[in-house]
């Protein structure tokens, strides 16, 4: 593995009793991280984040705060909270969303979003679209004149998966067992696993 895959792939998976939740990477700025690991052993998690800012989700959103994402790359668990990315547009009445949180199904989004204006939990919706296609990712939802767009996406936030949570929890398999590593933890395992490849390359040769 030339570069540390567990946390640019990301993993979920779940054993007996026990569960892995690690949210994909960027490719750069994992790699730039594991240099400057390797180049300044005693580091800070501060220090990493300058590099590694994050997860990368492949359907991009917005992650609210970094509170969640220093617990889990000090303590290798924390929760990120994921919302959509909207543009509530007044002049047409309307609120477009071009971006959803990581692993939330868009069918069953817009169904559940349907069915809040059914059960009357928001009011002023009068149209509900997926005008996704080539072009990427778009859900519109029109409002009433009298309505406030602004509320009314607060209200999307707030009942549908429009804000999701993701739990990180790095546990991986390392030396045969299950642990929980925090950031520098997975990065350094990877660089010693680099070195001990090396190593036993050369004596092969």
């Amino acid at each position: 593995s030339r570069f540390p895959n567990v946390l640019v792939n990301g993993a979920v998976g779940i054993a007996v009793g026990m569960a892995t939740n690690i949210p994909p990477h960027n490719l750069s700025e994992v790699i730039d991280g594991t240099i400057y690991r390797m180049e300044n052993p005693e580091c800070t998690v501060d220090e990493l984040m300058e590099f590694i800012k994050g997860p990368d989700f492949p359907t991009a959103a917005i992650i609210y705060g970094s509170r969640g994402i220093r617990e889990a790359y000090e303590t290798g668990r924390g929760k990120v909270y994921v919302r959509a990315r909207a543009t509530v547009d007044d002049e047409h009445r309307r609120i477009v969303f071009t971006e959803i949180p990581y692993m939330v199904n868009k069918s069953m989004l817009i169904e559940s979003m349907a069915n809040l204006v059914k059960e009357k939990k928001i009011e002023g919706i009068t149209a509900l679209r997926d005008e996704s296609g080539r072009g990427g990712m778009r859900v519109v939802v029109e409002y009433r004149k009298d309505a406030n767009g602004e509320v009314i996406l607060n209200q999307l936030y707030k009942y549908s998966q429009l804000q999701s949570t993701c739990s990180i929890n790095m546990l991986v398999i390392d030396g045969g067992e299950p642990k929980t590593l925090s950031l520098p933890e997975i990065l350094d395992r990877y660089i010693a696993f680099q070195k001990e490849i090396i190593e036993k390359r050369t004596r092969f040769d």
